[in-house]
């Protein structure tokens, strides 16, 4: 993320052009467009950063079918489409889910979204674009009485680096390349290294990366991972304070792992949520859009990307850069209805050359 970008923080109602539901690539690309059209927008995400799926699911696998772009990875994929924008300083809104979408009197949007159970931030928006994917992602949780307790304290979803459990008695759960890096990085020698790191997986079998897995064997033979087989079936507690948890060996014996900090890494999965009790015409958990501007039934609410059905539609990131940019016409016609439609283009628009900061 560049420094350029606006990282409103949750405070007074926002009001705004536009406000995107969902960073994911066609998100952005939809922030791009606006921003060529001159309308301001905020955007809200679930997670702590831009990406989406490309972010959470493959960052680091290779991209081959994105226009001019022979191949990238997610990750370098969200870098040039966060550069691209960056001349329109949208702002960016993470660690929150939309919850509410009521119009108004005056015909603008109220927009609620909470972090966890607490309300969050709320936003008044002339129009509203969804490119919710799939669904918000949401990490695996731990199904254990008691865990939730501890969520933001002692228990958390997401690995923090940089010295977050700097000197701590760490237990990560899981088996996939998320669960072996954050193992892996808690435990390299260091000023930001874990006291102790123990990597909590059902099974003897992990799935990473050849060079993941060498790099993790190597510093379990060093004595500075331990790995252990086994589930989660209980914590334990003192003072308020959870000091371990209880686990079942593949041998169901029973063991506990004494920890400062619980890191469960099992995945995400997306899940619509509140999407569905919008008041939005949907069908099979899709919603329906008119493919001229991808309006839904509902004026100044559009829907974009994978959240999508209509004849025809495919779920290729190249469909929703399509669907963004129509979108955003279609956003830019109601706010500014007696504007020129002449069409204008970035290879000869003044004006267009401007927004873009290279005129």
């Amino acid at each position: 993320m560049t420094a350029a970008f606006l990282h409103a923080q949750a405070s007074a109602m926002i009001e705004t052009d536009a406000l995107v539901i969902g960073a994911g690539p066609v998100g952005l690309f939809a922030l791009f467009e606006l921003g060529l059209l001159g309308i301001a927008a905020h955007v809200v995400d679930v997670l702590d950063e831009a990406g989406g799926q490309c972010i959470e699911l493959y960052p680091d696998k290779p991209i081959f079918d994105i226009p001019g772009v022979p191949r990238c990875t997610g990750r370098e994929l969200t870098h040039n489409l966060l550069t691209q924008i960056a001349p329109f300083h949208p702002g960016f809104h993470f660690n929150q889910q939309v919850q509410t979408l009521a119009r108004q009197p005056d015909g603008r949007w109220l927009v609620g979204t909470q972090t966890g159970n607490q309300s969050a931030q709320q936003f008044l928006a002339r129009t509203v674009i969804i490119a919710a994917g799939v669904g918000a992602f949401v990490p695996k949780e731990l199904k254990v009485e008691g865990l939730s307790d501890y969520l933001g304290t002692q228990l958390f979803y997401r690995y923090k680096p940089a010295g977050a459990f700097a000197d701590l008695s760490v237990v990560v759960v899981g088996g996939e390349e998320a669960a072996v890096a954050a193992a892996i990085d808690l435990a390299r020698p260091g000023p930001h290294a874990a006291r102790s790191v123990t990597l909590l997986h059902r099974r003897d079998v992990l799935q990473a990366s050849d060079n993941a897995l060498a790099e993790f064997n190597a510093l379990r033979r060093a004595d500075r991972i331990r790995f252990q087989a086994g589930q989660v079936t209980g914590i334990q507690t003192e003072a308020n304070h959870l000091t371990g948890v209880v686990i079942s060996t593949p041998e169901d014996q029973s063991l506990t792992l004494p920890l400062d900090r619980l890191l469960v890494c099992q995945g995400i999965s997306p899940k619509l949520g509140p999407v569905a009790q919008w008041g939005l015409a949907m069908e099979r958990k899709q919603l329906q859009v008119n493919t001229a501007t991808f309006a839904t039934n509902e004026v100044g609410v559009f829907a974009i990307g994978d959240v999508i059905t209509y004849p025809g539609k495919k779920k290729l990131i190249v469909s929703g850069f399509h669907e963004a940019t129509l979108a955003a016409f279609g956003v830019a016609a109601l706010i500014h209805p007696d504007a020129s439609r002449v069409l204008k283009y970035t290879t000869s628009s003044s004006l267009l050359q401007q927004r873009l900061g290279v005129a």
